[in-house]
């Protein structure tokens, strides 16, 4: 039988790392990273408890939650607003979660704003090393420096998934390490095409177009609908088109049969599987975000939109006086126009049903966004990103 002093030892040798992150593409990266940091302490005989704000993938991973983030997030002002509470409350809950049991080191994943106030909260009353790991934009569209300043002030080391990301922050004084982008070493274990389309059970002669029109609940609203209007052209152009739709929330499944029933697009839907539909797919139209980089490094050609609520397209113009070079992290990368992007009133159906015909019908309009997608590929670092950015984290432990 163990002794008392015997078990309070094995307590103590067993590090606590917190985790936080919100929407679904931070609760994807934060369970990558969870495996990463199991595997690379376990390389150093360390035991490791992760705790978090995240989603049901980083639960599946084996982080115990302190709250769920992903059904909490949005862009713009106006977006924001119905969140605001849910997230104040979330978080203080998880606030007072900590104080009773601090961890070792806090990890931030994105999530601008709420993650702000985490920061903050685990260096000044925590008093904990704080690691950022996929940093916010700020190096892309910012106006003024206070949130880079606020970023800096609490933030021990940030690790840098893209090249100008890391000038950016490490010019405002923050502690730099740039590590790479861990989709460069995920998007090689994804199925090829044809491994996709049998898995999907497509023929390898059919043509397929990817929709990826929400990951948010305000893009069901904004988005989706200029997605399916354009789906709606291209299926009078080219009739004999196959769509697969896959889910990034299971729950937005009814609102999604109702709006292709609204506007009579007949497509797959499937649960999850986006990386596979993207590979089985002869294109892919899709909102900004970080799936636009799967289908890059996937060599998928593409078509990227997204629109906000007027008001807050206003605010971001007259008020904010907001100027992005681009939204989708493919032209980002190099600061390049590898991808078309049609932004707010430029998001209109039969502009972006005309590209994606282009993309479909002309071989050298392919062949030129392929090219751009091998530059940016190269710019994204070498394999082995994931394991950086864990060996860092545990070397706070």
């Amino acid at each position: 039988m163990e002794s008392s002093s015997e078990i309070n030892l094995e307590i103590k040798m067993k590090r606590r790392i917190f985790i936080s992150t919100g929407e679904v593409s931070g609760d994807w990266h934060g369970a990558i990273l969870i495996e990463a940091l199991r595997d690379r302490a376990a390389l150093r005989g360390m035991e490791l408890e992760i705790i978090g704000l995240g989603g049901d993938r980083m639960a599946a991973a084996g982080a115990s939650l302190l709250g769920n983030t992903v059904g909490i997030g949005s862009i713009g002002a106006v977006e924001a607003i119905p969140y605001i509470l849910p997230t104040i409350r979330l978080q203080e809950n998880a606030k007072k979660m900590l104080k009773k049991s601090p961890p070792d080191v806090a990890v931030l994943i994105d999530y601008m704003m709420p993650n702000q106030g985490m920061g903050y909260f685990a260096k000044r009353v925590l008093n904990i090393p704080v690691v950022y790991y996929i940093a916010p934009q700020e190096w892309v569209w910012s106006f003024n420096d206070k949130n880079t300043r606020a970023i800096a002030a609490f933030t021990d080391k940030l690790l840098a998934i893209f090249p100008q990301e890391a000038v950016y922050y490490e010019k405002q004084g923050t502690n730099v390490q740039w590590v790479g982008h861990p989709f460069v070493d995920l998007m090689t274990k994804i199925p090829d095409r044809p491994t996709a389309r049998k898995m999907l059970g497509i023929a390898a002669d059919e043509l397929v177009i990817t929709l990826l029109p929400a990951s948010r609940t305000q893009e069901l609203k904004d988005v989706m609908p200029i997605i399916l209007k354009a789906a709606k052209i291209i299926q009078s152009q080219l009739p004999h088109v196959k769509f697969w739709l896959p889910l990034s929330l299971e729950r937005y499944r009814p609102a999604v049969e109702k709006l292709l029933a609204e506007y009579e697009i007949n497509a797959t839907i499937t649960s999850g599987e986006s990386q596979i539909a993207i590979s089985a797919a002869d294109l892919v139209v899709s909102k900004s975000g970080t799936v636009n980089l799967e289908t890059a490094l996937l060599n998928v050609p593409q078509v990227i939109l997204y629109r906000v609520s007027p008001i807050t397209a206003w605010i971001a113009r007259h008020i904010v006086k907001l100027q992005l070079p681009f939204i989708s992290p493919v032209n980002l990368v190099n600061m390049e126009s590898v991808v078309p992007e049609f932004v707010q009133n430029e998001a209109i159906p039969e502009a972006i049903a005309a590209s994606a015909l282009d993309l479909l019908i002309n071989p050298q309009s392919r062949q030129t966004m392929l090219d751009g997608y091998a530059r940016v590929s190269k710019s994204l670092g070498e394999t082995g990103a994931i394991n950086r950015v864990a060996d860092s984290i545990i070397d706070y432990l």
